[in-house]
């Protein structure tokens, strides 16, 4: 399968990790061999509530004896999608009170940015260097990360970029903008939690100018971050949210939030302003509402910051030089991305998977399934902890 795999499928990077998956259940991913690795990713964020959740599973399986795909978005009221928005709906600040789904959180991104340019009549989109928010071209123009993106250019104009935390450079968002972009939790550059209200003081910037503040909650989203969405965390309400990942229990999704009176400009002049087949597709919808219903109803929101708290206190170690993060969202940062390398690669042959951040070579990512349980949490953090004292004595045994 191997060998299929790197002959047929395109590939993203040059040595992709391989593993001949099996099968999956709860927190522990299975290879053809039949060797049991334990999850500490979560499918990069998306499998918010472990592999094969019975209630997920139902679910899909019910609507698939109902119906499929039917018609496309918009246009035939169907149950799923319905009562799914409603439900996030009812979870939000009122003032955002209206959601359109799409396939994938780049999708999300792309139907913000064309949201905030239909309200304002503006064109200047600002987002963040080091920022990411997909990879397709319009969410490719407000990533902030030259070096992967400029050999696909042009991209779309008119896109401008601040350093995340910098409270002077608040001052670029002027009447020419449009929207600015921002991760609640920058994700690709390490984990970074907005500080001193940066979050808040953007949001008032915007207001004293008239663009429109874009949050994008794709990875800190649905519970992962002690709230439901992390920008709570941060005491604002931004004017549209951007969600994917966790919000189907591992199933494509992704939806863009905002006040109806804004989204209802997507319906005219021109009319079909934003169109998708496949979006709210309704064996994902109701995988999405088994999912938030699940989230909401067993406490994780609350647990997540329980967890990081045992998190915390378990993994101390001289090569950690610290834990970045907020809830299930964690990362531990090494000293170089050697380091982080030998560490991912070292735990994965213990049975034990890690992950990289896009743009943060020295980070090793943390972010399981928020269903992990305890137990799981301490054998993860003992392999964690025995693969860096073995690299530690080895590093040693060069030196000597």
């Amino acid at each position: 399968m191997k060998e299929d795999f790197l002959k047929y499928q395109a590939q993203t990077s040059p040595y992709p990790l391989g593993m001949e998956v099996s099968h999956a259940i709860g927190s522990y991913i299975y290879d053809i061999n039949n060797k049991a690795y334990l999850d500490f990713v979560a499918g990069v964020s998306a499998v918010s509530l472990g592999h094969q959740h019975p209630r997920v599973n139902q679910a899909i399986k019910d609507q698939l004896d109902k119906y499929s795909h039917v018609m496309v978005y918009g246009e035939y009221a169907q149950h799923p999608a319905v009562a799914y928005c409603k439900l996030l709906v009812e979870n939000l600040h009122p003032s955002l009170n209206k959601v359109y789904l799409v396939n994938s959180g780049t999708e999300a991104c792309e139907g913000a940015l064309k949201l905030v340019r239909r309200v304002t009549g503006r064109s200047q989109l600002i987002s963040c260097h080091n920022a990411y928010h997909g990879n397709t071209m319009g969410s490719m123009s407000v990533m902030g990360f030259d070096e992967r993106k400029k050999i696909f250019g042009p991209l779309i104009p008119d896109v401008d970029f601040i350093t995340f935390n910098n409270e002077e450079d608040i001052q670029k968002i002027t009447t020419q903008t449009a929207g600015i972009i921002l991760e609640s939790i920058q994700g690709g550059a390490g984990f970074i939690e907005p500080q001193n209200d940066f979050l808040a003081k953007v949001k008032m910037r915007c207001e004293e100018v008239g663009a429109l503040l874009i949050l994008d909650e794709i990875q800190p989203g649905f519970g992962r971050t002690g709230k439901l969405f992390g920008y709570e965390n941060y005491d604002v309400v931004p004017d549209v949210v951007i969600i994917g990942k966790g919000m189907a229990g591992g199933m494509p999704v992704g939806g863009f939030i905002a006040n109806a009176k804004h989204m209802d400009l997507l319906s005219h002049d021109p009319k079909l302003g934003h169109i998708t087949t496949f979006g709210g597709h309704p064996v994902i919808a109701a995988a999405c509402l088994a999912t938030l219903e699940e989230i909401l109803e067993k406490g994780y929101v609350k647990q997540s910051l329980e967890k990081e708290s045992l998190f915390r206190s378990l993994l101390v170690h001289p090569l950690i030089e610290e834990i970045r993060g907020r809830g299930l969202m964690l990362a531990a940062m090494t000293k170089d991305a050697e380091l982080t390398n030998k560490v991912i690669f070292k735990c994965q042959e213990k049975g034990l998977i890690l992950f990289w951040l896009l743009f943060e070579g020295c980070a090793i990512r943390i972010t399981p399934p928020l269903t992990i349980s305890e137990s799981e949490i301490r054998k993860g953090c003992a392999i964690i902890i025995e693969a860096m004292d073995e690299i530690q004595a080895e590093s040693n045994q060069i030196v000597n």
